[in-house]
C-alpha cells in the first residue's frame, strides 16, 4: 500500500465536484468549517457549473482533479457532493500523476468510483465526509475524531467502536479493509475499473434509499462474481432509509439472513458513508481487525498517510 499524504494543521485542500452539482451555500459553510479544523479551503469557480444532473462537463471535472493533483501546495482533495458521474472521469485520470501526487480525495457514495482507481494502483483511499451536509454541518454530521485519526495522524486510528455498532456473527478475522456504496461496486461490473477485492479483504459495504429486494439482488451479484470467496469479514453499513415501506421486511433481517453461512465476522451499523448521524471516516487499504461478538470492533493497524 501506497501512503497518502498526511493533513497538517495550515495545509491546503482543494475543494472538487467530480460528480453531481450542490446547492452553493454548502460551500462557505464547509470552507468554515475545515478552517476550524486548521485546513485552508481552495476551489476554482468551476465547481459550481452545471451540465444536466452533474456539476459541469467531464473536461472540466477532470481538469480541476488533475490541477489538484498536480498543485504541489494542494495536500488533499475533498468531493463536495456524490449523487452521480464520478465514473465517467476514470477514462481520463492518468494514474502515474495520482500516484505521484499521493493526495487523499476524500469522499463515498458515487466517489466510491475513485476510491476504487485509487486502490487499484496501489494507493489508500479514504471514505469519507463531503462538504454537502456533512462538514458544511459540523460535528452533528461528521466524526471529527476518526476524521483527524486517520487523514492527521501517522499513527494507526486504532479501535473504531461505533455506539450501535453490533455484530451478526462471532469471531475474529484480519484483512486488507475494501470496500464502498454498493450501487457503485456493482455498477463498475464489466469495465476495466471493476470492483476486484483481493482474497483476504474486509468487506465494507453500505448504501441508503434502497429497497431490500434491490439490495438483495445486488448481494447476489456479488456474491455470484465471487467478491465474497476470498473475504475474511463483512461489515455492513447504516443502510438508512433502506426498510421495505411499512418496515417488514426490515433491511438489517435481509443482511443477517444473506450472511448467516459466511465464515468470519458479520457486523452491521457501522455509520460511514451514509448514515443518520454523523458519517465516521474509513481508510480503505490498510490493514484491519474486525472482531465480532457481545464487544465488536474494527481495529485499524495501519495508517494511511505519513
Amino acid at each position: 500500500m501506497i501512503r497518502l499524504r498526511r493533513l497538517r494543521s495550515g495545509d491546503r485542500v482543494a475543494l472538487v465536484a467530480p460528480a453531481s452539482s450542490f446547492p452553493a451555500e454548502e460551500v462557505p459553510a464547509g470552507v468554515a468549517e475545515l478552517a476550524r479544523l486548521g485546513l485552508e479551503a481552495v476551489y476554482d469557480q468551476t465547481v459550481f457549473d452545471k451540465d444536466r444532473f452533474v456539476a459541469g462537463s467531464v473536461e472540466t471535472r477532470v481538469r480541476a482533479i488533475i490541477k489538484a493533483w498536480e498543485d504541489p501546495s494542494i495536500a488533499a482533495l475533498i468531493a463536495i457532493r456524490g449523487g452521480y458521474g464520478s465514473a465517467e472521469l476514470l477514462p481520463f485520470l492518468d494514474p502515474r500523476t495520482l500516484i505521484e501526487a499521493r493526495k487523499a480525495l476524500i469522499g463515498y457514495s458515487d466517489i466510491t468510483a475513485l476510491l476504487t482507481l485509487y486502490q487499484r494502483h496501489g494507493l489508500a483511499a479514504i471514505h469519507g465526509p463531503m462538504i454537502d451536509r456533512r462538514i458544511s454541518k459540523g460535528a452533528a454530521a461528521y466524526d471529527e475524531d476518526s476524521f483527524r485519526r486517520v487523514m492527521m495522524s501517522e499513527e494507526p486510528a486504532g479501535d473504531l467502536r461505533p455506539p450501535r455498532l453490533e455484530s451478526f456473527t462471532g469471531g475474529a478475522a484480519t484483512g486488507t479493509l475494501t470496500g464502498g456504496t454498493l450501487t457503485q461496486l456493482m455498477a463498475s461490473m464489466g469495465t476495466p475499473w471493476q470492483f476486484d477485492p483481493a482474497p483476504g479483504s474486509v468487506l465494507f459495504i453500505e448504501d441508503v434509499g434502497e429497497r431490500p429486494y434491490r439490495i438483495h439482488r445486488m448481494l447476489t451479484q456479488a456474491a455470484q462474481a465471487g467478491l465474497f470467496a476470498g473475504a475474511t469479514a463483512i461489515v455492513f453499513g447504516e443502510f438508512p432509509g433502506c426498510d421495505e415501506p411499512g418496515g417488514d421486511p426490515a433491511i438489517r433481517d435481509v443482511l443477517r439472513d444473506f450472511t448467516k453461512a459466511f465464515r468470519g465476522p458479520v457486523l452491521f451499523n457501522f455509520p460511514s458513508g451514509h448514515t443518520a448521524g454523523a458519517t465516521w471516516t474509513l481508510p480503505f487499504g490498510v490493514t484491519a481487525e474486525v472482531a465480532g461478538g457481545p464487544n465488536p470492533v474494527v481495529r485499524l493497524l495501519e495508517a494511511a498517510v505519513n
